[in-house]
């Protein structure tokens, strides 16, 4: 819990927000590995594309076929992967999608390519993101008879912007050169969704990437700067009831609920079996990650789409780094009462802040919504008693010891 702090004068309170905005910016590239501060270089634009030939219909591999791609070009140890090789479960992502020319897909390590080729066939135009050379030369025949329908690069989406700067040797890239070289630029935050990505989080860093994933968006960096991408991600169904857990859930309820309810319309797409799903392992095993709290019975697709008025109110991209402190503290003990860590912060000031919000004053933590933290935040924001002073030591503290 954070000691009280003094009420600072004005000239104090302007060297707390200069000392905050540094420990912030410090935050930054050790929470998500950006470079420093480089805007993208041009708007949105380029020459367009040729348009996919409707009449053309690629043949998709039957689930065995692919179950035999994938065994041959396995390496020795490598890394989980899952891929999708039943057409059926394909054609039914591909509906959950609603596939066009516009926007542009993003298919995160597409394996085989049998929803890569589903995706085809519905017009999409498709980027495909392979990290593994064993599946390139399949997928770039592909591209090289398909005239600018798809395009194959060797990138790891999810090691896109890692920590710290300089040369990179693919398949890590930083965003900004990767959206470039596609052609894909910047447009406002209220603008129509630019680009959706679709791809499979990969079991062993789920949860950070969901928390990776999540600041960056707060802080429109990194894929973010580019406008509100839409994320289509198959996640374990355990991380699926965190994202979506209502207050007073409290096994699954957390701070990583609220923070990704208040940025994004969440939807549910589809739900598999983990069965149903290929996997890469030498033993084709089904590698079905335990769960003892949770139900963890299926994959889900889930559609995670930005909200238009995120940075809207009293929400920026400057104070969105102490808004996220604010949640992870409240939520660390969910049963805890709210005004207890609103005195913390400012004696007696948590009291009156919970009437003027119609909050009732006994309420813990773990039943407050996600909307009302929002709220809540832009109050403190506005308050007197509550300068930013209020999180200083705590932002201080995760400069040094992050622990996302």
């Amino acid at each position: 819990m954070l000691a009280a702090l003094p009420s600072p004068g004005p000239t104090g309170r302007r060297s707390v927000r200069a000392a905050l905005g540094a420990a912030a910016a410090a935050l930054r590239p050790l929470l998500c590995g950006l470079p420093g501060g480089r805007a993208p270089r041009r708007g949105l634009g380029q020459e367009p594309r040729q348009r996919p030939d409707s009449r053309l219909q690629l043949r998709l591999p039957e689930a065995a076929e692919a179950a035999r791609l994938v065994l041959e070009r396995a390496r020795p140890s490598p890394p989980l992967r899952r891929f999708i090789a039943c057409p059926d479960l394909a054609r039914a992502v591909r509906a959950s999608l609603e596939c066009g020319p516009e926007p542009v897909i993003l298919e995160c390590e597409p394996g085989p390519g049998v929803l890569t080729r589903t995706l085809l066939n519905a017009g999409a135009r498709v980027v495909a993101l392979e990290s593994d050379k064993a599946f390139l030369p399949d997928l770039q025949s592909l591209e090289n008879s398909l005239h600018g329908q798809l395009e194959v690069v060797y990138c790891d989406f999810f090691r896109l912007d890692p920590l710290g700067c300089g040369s990179m040797k693919p398949p890590a890239m930083y965003s900004e050169k990767l959206f470039e070289n596609l052609g894909i630029l910047a447009v406002p935050w209220t603008a129509d969704v630019p680009v959706k990505i679709i791809g499979f989080l990969p079991q062993k860093k789920e949860r950070n990437i969901l928390w990776k994933l999540i600041f960056v968006m707060y802080e429109r960096s990194s894929i973010f700067r580019y406008g509100r991408i839409e994320l289509n991600m198959f996640v374990s169904e355990k991380e699926y009831k965190v994202l979506t857990a209502k207050p007073g859930e409290l096994r699954s309820y957390q701070a990583l609920s609220v923070l990704w309810q208040t940025a994004c319309e969440i939807q549910l797409l589809h739900m598999e079996p983990w069965s149903s799903f290929l996997t890469n392992s030498k033993t084709r095993g089904l590698a079905i990650p335990k769960s003892m709290l949770l139900p963890n019975d299926h994959l889900c697709l889930v559609r995670m789409t930005p909200r238009r008025n995120l940075f809207t109110g009293g929400m920026t991209t400057t104070n969105s780094s102490t808004f996220f402190l604010m949640i992870k503290q409240c939520l660390a003990k969910r049963k805890s009462k709210l005004i207890d860590r609103l005195n913390s912060w400012s004696p007696d000031s948590g009291s009156k802040l919970l009437r003027e919000l119609e909050i009732p004053e006994n309420i813990i933590t773990g039943n407050l919504y996600p909307e009302e933290y929002r709220r809540l935040f832009e109050a403190m924001e506005r308050s007197k008693e509550f300068s930013q002073s209020w999180l200083y030591d705590e932002v201080l503290e995760n400069t040094r010891n992050i622990n996302f």
